[in-house]
């Protein structure tokens, strides 16, 4: 391995929540620390997301999906280069791309694994319409030996807020975009995480759905509202939430479909559905701490980070449901953005990437072993 080297990268994602491609133009240190020059939020053309909601809802083709991972790639380039316009050319590109399938189940087909996951957004265009090497697919590797492929921001979670920190606390770092997961890292326990359940998406399709806007505003729909406690409880009672970790899950389990099977129980009022939904999510975080952190951790600190760490009344639910000892605070108290947290964990995964430095955590994705996740197009 050659010597670690500060590096300029340009790290793209585009999360469950679909709303934008994140990207950030970092500085990525070898201990492993990253510091974000500039973080834009790149819109998909209208066209462009609409066609990849349909293929969220299973109602795209092969044809669909195909001309997709092209069209992607070539809206993260754009994204990249606005910011190479600024900044100049980085080392290399790292990019997540656009989650579109994730199945994470152990199931077989003639003894062979079917566990899988799809990203698109295809990184030879991004390499050659930028000039600039890129690396992406990160979490193919990861299942590939056994695991989920996902969450892989713990990564970076046990990096910033791991055991050569802060020794006097036990975090929790949640994150809460589209789907909600959670890093736990402790003095005395080895890091180890999982999705919690739902984040945004169930949040955003009923503002949509209700109100025909893409999300709510700082919670001010759910202030609103008066959160519907049978309902709620009831929602509470989905299997996932059960599920041991590892786990991960997302808009295959989480869908359209499934949302308005729920909304057929849901109170009349639009504004106490929007209430319950967002104290479903900050509820069903604060109770899988209670069935698979307290046990194996006590916690000191949740770090909040993500879109959810903005909405106000989901904040306050949150507050609500953990226990009074805990302190919440978001990333940015620590000096890491919360809009573009998960943007600056890829430039880290994929600067491990560019030097052959295992950049998975099996304790968190049940993979087998450690290994370097990514692949590098030219």
């Amino acid at each position: 391995m050659s010597e670690l080297e500060v590096k300029k990268v340009i790290a793209l994602m585009s999360g469950t929540s679909c709303d934008s491609i994140d990207a950030g133009y970092c500085e990525v240190y070898p201990d492993k620390s990253v510091k974000l020059i500039r973080g834009i939020n790149y819109e998909y053309p209208e066209h462009v997301k609409a066609k990849i909601f349909q293929i969220f809802r299973g109602e795209a083709s092969i044809k669909d999906i195909c001309q997709m991972n092209f069209v992607i790639g070539e809206c993260f380039a754009n994204a990249a280069k606005i910011l190479i316009e600024e900044y100049g050319k980085p080392d290399f590109i790292s990019s997540h791309g656009q989650t579109v399938y994730h199945y994470p189940f152990d199931e077989s087909i003639d003894n062979l694994s079917m566990k899988s996951t799809l990203q698109i957004g295809e990184s030879s265009v991004i390499a050659q319409r930028t000039g600039c090497m890129t690396i992406s697919n990160f979490r193919e590797a990861d299942i590939a030996q056994g695991g989920q492929g996902a969450p892989l921001v713990c990564f970076a979670d046990e990096a910033w807020w791991g055991k050569t920190r802060n020794l006097h606390k036990n975090f929790a770092i949640q994150n809460i975009g589209g789907i909600s997961n959670v890093t736990v890292v402790s003095q005395d326990y080895e890091t180890f995480g999982f999705d919690t359940g739902l984040g945004n998406i169930m949040i955003d399709y009923c503002m949509n759905k209700y109100f025909n806007e893409p999300y709510d505003y700082d919670g001010e729909i759910a202030s609103c509202g008066v959160i519907a406690d049978n309902w709620l409880e009831c929602l509470l009672q989905d299997e996932y939430y059960f599920m041991e970790a590892p786990k991960s899950t997302g808009r295959e389990y989480f869908s359209p479909q499934y949302i308005e099977n729920c909304l057929r129980f849901a109170p009349e009022d639009p504004k106490d559905i929007i209430a319950t939904v967002t104290a479903l999510t900050a509820k069903s975080i604060a109770q899988a701490y209670e069935r698979f952190v307290y046990p194996n951790v006590g916690i000191h600190e949740v770090v909040a980070c993500g879109g959810g760490a903005y909405n106000k009344t989901l904040m306050g639910f949150l507050r609500k449901y953990l226990p009074s000892y805990i302190d919440l605070n978001t990333s940015e108290d620590y000096g890491v953005s919360i809009n573009f947290k998960e943007v600056m964990a890829f430039a880290l995964l994929g600067y491990c990437t560019y030097y052959g430095i295992p950049n998975n955590l099996p304790c968190c994705t049940g993979a087998k072993r450690r290994v370097v996740l990514g692949k590098i197009t030219g």
